[in-house]
């Protein structure tokens, strides 16, 4: 039923993507901000607190649902995986900026792709060459890609029902609002949701990896993860990018001028500078990844029938 689902979600959300999700968040906003005023006392055992009773009774609660649902009928917890599931990926989120940066830069309109960008990472990126936004597009669907889809997917694989796929989304969510803010972060509320994200984030991060060396260049995704992915600031997401750089061969990553502030970033990956031609190669490791996820899930579950 697992590998079902995922197939009807990314069709679902193929044909019809979610037009505009803070309509989605909006409530869980809420419910974040409810624990946060309820549990802020700026202690990290506070933060302790509120994360598991926000997280993990929202991803029990989908669990017991769903086993409710398929002791009533299979098909009503079919469809309730594939509603979730299509609430949480979120493929089409970033797909489209992507896309708009692709055509923008093939018809020279370099002022729309930056527009494009600067929506998408949310901040100004007016002040960045061709070279940059191409560079910087890559990054965010290597990133994008894996958050909004493979994490997903694993924890939704590895968990019954569809437990894993909301753990990953509200522990993603809350390690961006409670972790990563200045306040939070100083107060220590939010350092407890940081923490949690990064162990969750841990293991499919590196599947995520691996499967872009497995569908890319295998050697330089393996020779950039090893030696550069430790000196992203973030490093899970450092093991994604330095795996994907390498696997596309490009060079991602280093200084990064953003209004009037040079941000010191590492190299990753090895080849050629970023250039327009490069967004083809990104599509076409994300989609061959995919497809090796579903496919290694259609030969497990193969295995699974027959023993």
């Amino acid at each position: 039923m697992g590998l079902v689902s995922l197939i009807f979600a990314l069709v679902l959300e193929q044909w019809r993507p979610l037009a505009d999700r803070r309509q989605l968040f909006a409530p869980v906003e809420g419910y974040a901000g409810f624990f946060e005023r309820q549990f802020n006392a700026g202690e990290i055992r506070h933060g302790r607190i509120a994360w598991l009773l926000a997280v993990l009774p929202a991803a029990a609660g989908s669990w017991l649902l769903y086993a409710l649902l398929l002791r009533a009928s299979p098909l009503l917890a079919l469809a309730f995986n594939v509603a979730v599931l299509y609430l949480t990926m979120g493929f089409r989120q970033f797909s489209h900026y992507f896309t708009g940066i692709q055509l923008a830069l093939q018809h020279d309109d370099l002022p729309r792709a930056q527009e494009l960008l600067a929506q998408w990472r949310g901040h100004p990126c007016t002040d960045q060459p061709r070279e940059e936004v191409v560079k910087l597009a890559i990054e965010e669907a290597l990133v994008a890609s894996h958050r909004r889809v493979f994490a997903v997917i694993f924890w939704f694989v590895l968990l019954p029902g569809p437990s894993g796929a909301v753990l990953y989304r509200f522990a993603d969510y809350l390690g961006r609002r409670w972790g990563e803010s200045d306040a939070a972060e100083m107060s220590g509320f939010g350092r407890f949701a940081k923490q949690a994200f990064d162990a969750i984030e841990w293991l499919p991060a590196r599947f995520t990896a691996a499967s872009f060396a497995v569908v890319g260049d295998f050697e330089d995704a393996i020779f950039c993860w090893r030696a550069q992915a430790a000196k992203w600031p973030d490093q899970a997401l450092g093991i994604v990018l330095a795996a994907g750089a390498g696997a596309i061969g490009v060079r991602l990553g280093n200084p990064l001028a953003r209004e009037g502030v040079v941000l010191d970033r590492p190299e990753l990956g090895l080849g050629e500078e970023a250039d327009a031609g490069f967004l083809d190669s990104t599509v076409g490791l994300v989609w061959r990844a995919l497809v090796l996820w579903l496919l290694m899930l259609l030969l497990l579950g193969i295995a699974s029938a027959v023993s």
